[in-house]
């Protein structure tokens, strides 16, 4: 299956492990909640995904490379012991807490999160010494003398024999008792979260049309040559800073993420030509609504692969415009939470101390905000959001001076003024999303009237992360009567199909 599958299933097995019945007790019980396995090539996003899954289940996560650990870290280390068994004294070896073990504690301790996730990555590739702990750990879920805790899901994984030397084939007894999920490459599946994390849009504009070059792994005289979906993401965000830095990437710099030499010389060519693209077609002028005859021109003896940088530049353009809008109704709605509470407290018991209510609301904000960081339960923009909401709230307070500290109603008015601010700039963000996919439209109609560029127009904003957002909330008439028509034409399309084969 592909990573979006398997990052969904491995959630459902969280939700049932987690289950709990009218007593409390776990409805599957913790014998027989068998670890995922998850197998599949490196660099396919497997330990990214654990990261995302404990974020959205609200869930702790701990996170060791086993192969970075000794039999000793893993089990404890050992120590004599005396106990008296029939009046005599008898000497054993007892172990010291796992320091795996000893993490999930430390975790749930520091968090307050008392379930999660303890993953243990490249189990398969553990020492010799090692590797007995490790089918225990997977048979009976110990480490040592030491139990993981209850309400602890174990996800390990491992990568097939063919990209690892140093891989162990685990027995049926072991397979027997694992949860085995098989994960293969998926562009299209990776595409969708290059959107919503802002990959480069010269990277996804090159895998568009080059989808064979998304995951590679060859055998060569010269050893291993590969190109990985985390290969592409380091390249996307070092391209990034270098555009910020005003620095020129070049094939050697590419070849230092994308290891296959082919890939990495076709794409810094590609480079060079988007860039070239993204001055030959005036994009400033086209979100301006002035289209220049010239353009049209030049987009009639278009190559194809350049008509798809084009797009691929029109969409990048208008998502950084509709995140900028989501962004902004984020911080807006979390205000707004805020300010419901200041209104009851301020027009109620508090209408003679309101910047001591509000102080308390901003201290609350803030140690939620703590509480949520420390969890690692907000991923990067979340935790962006939650920053600038506290500098906002800080605003607020200032304004709320001498002559109004000891009337409410006063005070509240000044926190209006303020939201009200901020709920023009989100309209305005939004009126200007909509005015530049309005644009977009116009230009796509007037240069390419007519085939595919429209259909990949439109089918690249409904799997765009932000434009989904966006277009939730705006009434776009010609992408509805577009993808009406896409729809339509893939009904027929399968109706033919299937009439073909009967």
């Amino acid at each position: 299956m592909n990573i979006k599958r398997a990052k969904e299933e491995i959630k459902n097995t969280i939700e049932a492990y987690l289950t709990k019945d009218e007593y409390g007790e776990y409805v599957i019980p913790t014998i027989r909640q068998r670890p995922v396995l998850l197998l599949g090539a490196p660099g396919i996003g497997k330990t990214q995904i654990m990261e995302q899954i404990a974020r959205e289940c609200q869930v702790g996560l701990v996170s060791y490379t086993i192969t970075h650990h000794t039999r000793q870290s893993a089990i404890g280390l050992p120590f004599i012991s005396k106990k008296d068994f029939g009046g005599k004294e008898y000497a054993f070896t007892e172990y010291t807490m796992s320091e795996i073990v000893a993490s999930v504690y430390e975790k749930m301790e520091k968090t307050g999160l008392k379930e999660g996730i303890l993953f243990i990555d490249e189990v398969n590739c553990v020492s010799e010494t090692l590797a007995p702990a490790m089918l225990q750990f997977l048979q009976c879920k110990t480490f040592g003398n030491h139990a993981i805790p209850g309400g602890w899901i174990i996800v390990a994984a491992g990568n097939p024999p063919e990209y690892n030397k140093s891989v162990r084939e685990f027995d049926v007894v072991t397979m027997d008792r694992v949860k085995k999920i098989q994960v293969e490459p998926d562009y299209q599946v990776w595409k969708e979260y290059a959107y919503k994390e802002q990959i480069h849009p010269a990277v996804i504009s090159y895998l568009d049309t080059r989808p064979q070059h998304f995951y590679r792994m060859e055998t060569t005289v010269d050893g291993r040559t590969f190109a990985t979906p985390r290969g592409w993401e380091d390249l996307s965000r070092i391209l990034s800073v270098y555009g910020i830095l005003g620095k020129k990437m070049d094939r050697d710099v590419v070849i230092q993420y994308i290891q296959h030499e082919k890939i990495a010389k076709d794409f810094a060519n590609y480079l060079e030509l988007y860039e070239k693209y993204q001055m030959d077609y005036q994009l400033e002028q086209v979100f301006e609504g002035k289209i220049e005859e010239s353009l049209v021109k030049k987009a009639a003896h278009a190559s194809f692969d350049e008509r798809l940088s084009v797009i691929s530049l029109l969409i990048s353009r208008c998502t950084e415009q509709f995140r900028s809008a989501y962004v902004q109704e984020q911080l807006v709605e979390k205000l707004f939470e805020n300010m419901k509470e200041a209104k009851e407290g301020m027009l109620g018991i508090w209408k003679e101390q309101p910047a001591v209510l509000f102080e308390d609301i901003l201290r609350r904000f803030e140690e939620k905000w703590t509480q949520l960081r420390e969890a690692e339960i907000l991923d990067r923009e979340e935790n962006r959001i939650y920053r600038e909401v506290l500098n906002r709230l800080e605003i607020y307070g200032k304004c709320l001076d001498d002559s109004c500290r000891s009337n409410g109603e006063k005070a509240f008015e000044k926190l209006k003024e303020q939201f009200a601010d901020d709920r023009e700039k989100l309209e305005e963000a939004q009126e200007k999303s909509g005015q530049m996919l309005e644009y977009a439209f116009d230009f796509m109609e007037v240069v390419f009237p007519c085939g595919q560029e429209m259909v990949i127009f439109i089918t690249e904003l409904g799997m765009n992360y932000y434009s989904i957002k966006f277009l939730q909330g705006y009434d776009c008439e010609r992408y509805y009567q577009y993808n009406k028509n896409l729809l339509f034409e893939d009904c027929s399309r399968n109706i033919e199909a299937r009439l073909k084969n009967l």
